[in-house]
């Protein structure tokens, strides 16, 4: 580094700016032995040949619960017999797709995109397993997702039952969910109720302490030394402790590293932090947004224009965008609803009695931003 605390054009503070991504699988997992006994306990019995238990994996977004479980599918790919599928629901979010994600994955390639009924892709899946002798372990994770959809109890039955109709096929199944307002198991049909009997397992928000010293293991990696003092680390864990999610707290790192870039300073300083965190704080509705049908993104819009307005007042202003019927609005609102980019909230209009009216969750400049 220049002697006079200013970058040449050639010069990073980063080690390995990698490290602040949200993908990066941390090589140490701090402050959640609980958790990972709990799913191990649930997972341990595909290493002896038998189908895992079922587990249901809660907690608020940001709190490792994804982290956690690549983690221990990477201990388990290793193993003879045992294959594991992550299914990212926000993106697979109808039992086809699930299924399809879980196909490419055996197989290695894609099934065909059109002409295969589901019931098809079902058995190659299910023979495989049976021909191969392999214990299949899928997460559905985000399966909040599912359930926006109404496609949660069609996908969890077909793979619960999976042994059933083709008998030797063992499924294991871990849910993730980071909507700790909806009751997973009290959503589901009866009739997957009576064979969905999951371990729980709960990943509380980190504490102040468990987030600086997270942190400052990505700072120790991520930076050259001495770039990031330890005030301005305990300000990105108290920024980071107010969202509650881990994620912010990375995602603001890396953008003050690039700040402070930005002014060619060898260090990352106070300021650099502040400037990013209107940014980094809206890290998980980046991610909301980016998973929306263009139906849904089209709402949002009409929502931002007409922000606590009538959800009457609001379909007249959709229908003339998109020629959408009330039914389909109306499922599109509660989607919106569900994932905490609306509030849709009933009031009483005098002489027209409870109505909804549609408000943003956030600014309607940052949700604009990321449309």
């Amino acid at each position: 580094m220049a002697e006079d605390g200013m970058l040449s054009w050639d010069e990073s503070i980063f080690r390995d700016e990698h490290v602040f991504e949200i993908d990066y699988l941390p090589e140490t997992f701090r402050h959640r032995d609980e958790q990972l006994e709990g799913l191990q306990y649930a997972l341990r019995p595909a290493v002896r040949g038998s189908r895992p238990l079922n587990a249901m994996v809660r907690g608020p977004p940001g709190t490792g619960k994804t982290t956690a479980i690549q983690k221990l599918f990477g201990e388990l790919d290793g193993r003879r017999g045992v294959r594991t599928v992550r299914v990212n629901c926000q993106v697979d979010s109808t039992r086809y797709a699930v299924f399809s994600r879980i196909f490419e994955q055996l197989f290695e390639y894609e099934p065909p995109a059109s002409g295969v009924s589901f019931k098809s892709l079902f058995k190659q899946i299910t023979d495989h397993l049976t021909d191969e002798d392999e214990i299949l372990t899928v997460c559905l994770d985000d399966v909040n997702y599912l359930f926006y959809e109404g496609e949660a109890s069609e996908t969890l039955y077909s793979l619960l039952r999976a042994h059933e109709t083709h008998a030797g096929a063992k499924i294991g199944v871990l849910l993730v969910s980071s909507d700790l307002d909806l009751d997973v198991i009290a959503e589901l049909d009866g009739r997957v109720q009576s064979v969905f009997r999951p371990e729980e397992v709960f990943f509380p928000a980190y504490d102040e302490d468990a987030i600086v010293d997270i942190l400052g293991e990505r700072v120790a990696r991520g930076f050259r030394d001495d770039v990031l003092a330890l005030p301005v680390l305990d300000r990105v864990a108290a920024l980071t402790a107010e969202t509650g999610d881990l994620r912010v707290g990375i995602d603001l790192l890396r953008r003050a590293g690039l700040n402070a870039e930005r002014r060619a300073s060898d260090a990352v300083e106070s300021e650099d932090v502040e400037t990013a965190y209107e940014t980094a704080r809206h890290v998980h509705l980046s991610r909301r947004v980016r998973g929306l049908s263009d139906p849904e993104r089209t709402l949002l819009t009409t929502i931002a224009d007409h922000d606590g307005e009538r959800a009457g007042t609001v379909y007249e202003a959709f229908h003339d965008e998109t020629g959408l019927g009330y039914t389909r609005y109306s499922e599109l609102v509660n989607k919106l609803d569900s994932v905490g980019l609306i509030d849709a909230d009933y009031t009483t209009v005098e002489g027209r009695g409870r109505s909804r009216e549609l408000s943003l969750s956030y600014d309607a400049d940052a949700i604009r931003d990321r449309l």
